[in-house]
């Protein structure tokens, strides 16, 4: 099967690519600065900075005879983790950009390729910090507005895309020993991967 896998350099993304790999699909990764990924050899790497909107309209482009099974929209970023006194407005304007907007962007850009094949699943790494009902602890404002956002998003796209047997779905990783989790999250990178790779295996245009 053929993959497209964002924020493919580190963490979570790097981890998927790496278990991919060994699995026998082909990946496409998308990164931000390529010159400083590590992937496995066979994998094609693309500059993508998902902030950038250039970057993302050229994506149509490099994508544009490609053929897609799966699109993990993975890429993200934490931004500053505030109170409301202490948001940055810049700052979370930064985190939607690319949590958001820039998985958007990604989607339109794989849209056609997705199209070729008949498995199409759109896939978005989401986290629990975006759980409306879960959100106990306030603060962190741009992160979870974000990832709320994120859900949202999927969500339409679900809609909008069913009649063509896509399915669209969000997963919460875990919290994850990554650079953003940190040293002391309890699920190691490895196990959140294979766990979010076991259900995409699974997945049906029932859990749509």
């Amino acid at each position: 099967m053929n993959y497209l896998v964002t924020g493919a350099s580190r963490g979570i993304g790097a981890e998927l690519v790496r278990q991919l790999v060994a699995r026998g699909h082909q990946v496409i990764a998308l990164v931000r600065e390529p010159e400083r990924a590590s992937v496995p050899a066979g994998v094609e790497v693309l500059r993508c900075a998902l902030d950038r909107v250039g970057d993302l309209l050229h994506l149509h482009t490099q994508l544009a005879d490609r053929e897609l099974d799966v699109l993990i929209n993975n890429a993200g970023v934490l931004g500053k983790w505030t109170s409301l006194a202490e948001v940055d407005l810049d700052d979370a304007r930064a985190t939607f950009d690319v949590n958001v907007l820039g998985a958007l962007g990604v989607t339109q850009a794989a849209l056609a390729s997705l199209r070729r094949r008949a498995t199409r699943r759109i896939v978005a790494i989401s986290s629990g910090m975006g759980s409306i009902r879960d959100n106990t602890d306030g603060g962190a404002y741009g992160y979870r507005m974000s990832k709320a956002a994120l859900n949202m998003a999927v969500r339409s796209m679900a809609v909008d895309l069913a009649a063509e047997r896509f399915t669209c779905v969000t997963m919460n990783p875990g919290w994850v020993q990554t650079q953003m989790g940190g040293a002391g999250a309890p699920v190691p990178v490895e196990v959140s991967a294979r766990n979010i790779l076991a259900r995409i295996d699974a997945l049906t245009p029932a859990d749509n």
